[in-house]
Parts: structure tokens; C-alpha cells; sequence
């Protein structure tokens, strides 16, 4: 007589495969998902080596152009001069498939921290809407952080030595915005609950600069400077930047840029300092995408013309606080050459100026920061209708 199995062995071996070839399925779909992911990594990066070449090629159409310019009109103004499309000025093609775009920031239309006092900075966030005790407050947190020898003109106590790892104010201009983040009142100001820039951050950025130069570019200066450098009204601002476009009452005229302090004064009208402000692009920011299909590579460097910006070199006058803001400095001055390496450390400065003179390199590179390195400010936040 013939015997079977009891069902329910025949069951649990069942159950027993189904649960391997569950654990089975669950593993190879996390390799495969990580395998994806590393394959992304790697096509990402070989598509930024493909395009990196093509945009430092760019970038040096662009500084030949821009130093055709500089040398017709005795400096550069603004792009109002014919160099808004150096590539086409040129006659530049990329390579087939490709397509490149160029923008411009005038970094020397900001106020230059390193030079602004109390009343300017105070003028600058009054004009934000603060309260003015409230900007006076934030205004003297920052010249105290950066001056030797400060005397705090408001009622400011700073705690920096009862922090968890107690620090001083460097009592040296600012290297980097980061540095904003030790900084007391400012770090409340400039920054969120979860310590990320908030929008008075990405303000502050768009109106001031941590290079050195004298005064902030008439034609590159957005409204908030010409409040607080010049003390500018609204409708002198719209006079300024009337004349700048070519729109209302100087249509006829097209677009134009200034080109002396008496101009200016001409077309601001009563009231307003026009000495505050120079006329020479002495640091800008040019910003290189190269597109080829949906791979795209991003280049934005900040480079000064002969005799224009510089980087703040000043060490910090205080030892200890030197080592507690070291993360904060910034890259060092090189001449732009046909390499394409990042811009050299703080030790290379003086070999990157010896260089620059041997070679006679119209512009010396401040600043070179590639795809991820570029900070954006996030999107405007869109109320609900």
C-alpha cells in the first residue's frame, strides 16, 4: 500500500522557497538600484570631463573679447558696450551638438564689506525695512567682527567666549559669507532655525562683496546699493536705471552706461552722493554653461582686470580667532591660464602674481567654482492664490 507525504511538510517547503526567493528578489533589487545610482555617478562625471574642456575654451574667448573692450574704452563699464555676447562677438562656435551660454554679474557693482562703515551698512538694511535700532544693531555685529580696536557703538555684548569652543572676532575684513554663521545678531539674521541661509542671506550676498576694491560700479549697482552707498531715493534709482536701459526719458538715447560722477549727478538730480560711487568694472563674475543634450557643465569665475579688485589678505589680528575662522577663507589670487586646474591655495598667491607678470595676463582669477561648487539661492517662494 502506497504512503504520501503529510500536506502539511509539503506546504512548509513551499513556504520555505517562496520566503528565499522573496529575500532573493529584495537583494537584487537593491544591487541593481545601487548599480544605477553608481552608473549615474559615473556617466555624470565623464560628462563633466567631456564638457569642462569646451567651457574653459569659452571662458578664454570670452577674456580675449573682454580685454578688446577694456582696451578701446579705457576699462570695462558695462555690457551695454557691445560685450553682453562675447562668444558671437568672436565668432565662437562650441562643438557640434553643443550649445554654450555666457551671463555676467558685476561683482564690483556691490559695496565692498572690507570699506563700508556703520552708516552705510545701517542705510543698507534700513532700506531692507528693518527696524532702525535693529539694523543699527546687525550693522555694528559685523564692523565689530571685522575691525581691529572696535568700539561697539550700540548696547552689543557678544558671547563668542562662552561658546563651546570659545572664539574672538578676527578684527579682519571678511573672507567669506560663511563667516556670517559666528557672527552675533548675524547669524540670527542671516540664517534660519535649522542654521540655513534665509532670504536676507542671499540678499546681503547680491549687495555686498568680500573682495577689495574702492567703490562700488555705478553701472552695475542694483537698488539697494545705491541706497546705501550713495543714499539714493527710489525715483533716483529709476532715474539711473532709466538711463542704463534706454527707457523712459532717454529712449532716444539707447542704452548707455556712465562714464564720470558728473553724469551721474546729472541724471540723478538733487540729493544723493555721486562720489561714493566709481564708473570701471573692477571685478566680474562670468558664468560659462555648456549644454550638450540634458548633460550640462557649469564654470563661474570671478577674475579683476589690471589694477582692479583684490582678494582680503589681511591676517587676523587675533591668533586664536584665526584658527576658529580658518574654514571661512577663500580661494587665492592666480593668473587665469590655458590649464584647466582649479584656481592654487593661499600659499601659491605670490608664485600666481610672479606668473602673471612673466606672461603679462590681463586679468588675474579671484575666484573659480565648477557645478556643485556654484551656490544658487533657492527659488523665490510662490504664495498660495
Amino acid at each position: 500500500m502506497r504512503t504520501y507525504p503529510a500536506a502539511p511538510l509539503r506546504s512548509s517547503v513551499i513556504i520555505l522557497v517562496l520566503i528565499s526567493l522573496l529575500f532573493t528578489a529584495a537583494a537584487l533589487t537593491a544591487f541593481i538600484e545601487k548599480a544605477g545610482n553608481d552608473l549615474l555617478v559615473e556617466v555624470r562625471q565623464a560628462d563633466s570631463r567631456r564638457l569642462r574642456q569646451e567651457a574653459f575654451s569659452a571662458l578664454e574667448v570670452t577674456l580675449a573679447v573682454l580685454e578688446d573692450f577694456r582696451q578701446a574704452d579705457s576699462g570695462l563699464h558695462a555690457t551695454n558696450e557691445g560685450w553682453a555676447d562675447p562668444l558671437g562677438w568672436a565668432g565662437w562656435t562650441p562643438s557640434e551638438g553643443r550649445t554654450v551660454d555666457v551671463a555676467f554679474q558685476d561683482e564690483s557693482g556691490k559695496i565692498p564689506l572690507r570699506r563700508a562703515d556703520l552708516t552705510t551698512l545701517t542705510n543698507l538694511f534700513e532700506f531692507w525695512q528693518m527696524a532702525p535700532a535693529d539694523a543699527e544693531k546687525l550693522a555694528d555685529a559685523i564692523e565689530g567682527w571685522m575691525q581691529n580696536g572696535y568700539v561697539y557703538a550700540t548696547a552689543l555684548t557678544t558671547d563668542y567666549q562662552d561658546a563651546d569652543i570659545p572664539y574672538a572676532e578676527p578684527e579682519r575684513p571678511m573672507r567669506s559669507f560663511a563667516e556670517l554663521a559666528a557672527i552675533d545678531v548675524a547669524k540670527e539674521a542671516f540664517f534660519d532655525e535649522n542654521g540655513l541661509p534665509n532670504e536676507n542671506y542671499w540678499r546681503f550676498v547680491n549687495d555686498v562683496s568680500v573682495f577689495n576694491f574702492p567703490q562700488p560700479n555705478v553701472n552695475g549697482a542694483n537698488v539697494d546699493v545705491m541706497a546705501a552707498a550713495g543714499q539714493y531715493t527710489e525715483a533716483q534709482a529709476q532715474h539711473i536705471a532709466d538711463f542704463l536701459a534706454g527707457n523712459g526719458q532717454f529712449a532716444q538715447q539707447g542704452q548707455n552706461w556712465f562714464q564720470s560722477a558728473s553724469t551721474l549727478t546729472t541724471v540723478a538730480g538733487v540729493g544723493g552722493n555721486a562720489n561714493a560711487f566709481g564708473t570701471t568694472i573692477t571685478a566680474l563674475r562670468i558664468t560659462i554653461t555648456v549644454h550638450d543634450g540634458r548633460s550640462q557643465y557649469r564654470l563661474s569665475a570671478i577674475v579683476s582686470p589690471q589694477g582692479g579688485a583684490t582678494l582680503n589678505q589681511t591676517n587676523a589680528t587675533n591668533a586664536t580667532s584665526a584658527a576658529a575662522t580658518a574654514s571661512a577663507s577663500t580661494t587665492a589670487t592666480s593668473p587665469l591660464t590655458n590649464s584647466t586646474q582649479p584656481s592654487s591655495t593661499a600659499s601659491g598667491t605670490a608664485a600666481a602674481a610672479a606668473a602673471s607678470q612673466s606672461i603679462n595676463y590681463p586679468f588675474t582669477l579671484l575666484q573659480m567654482l565648477e557645478d556643485d561648487e556654484i551656490p544658487q539661492s533657492p527659488p523665490p517662494v510662490v504664495p498660495p492664490s
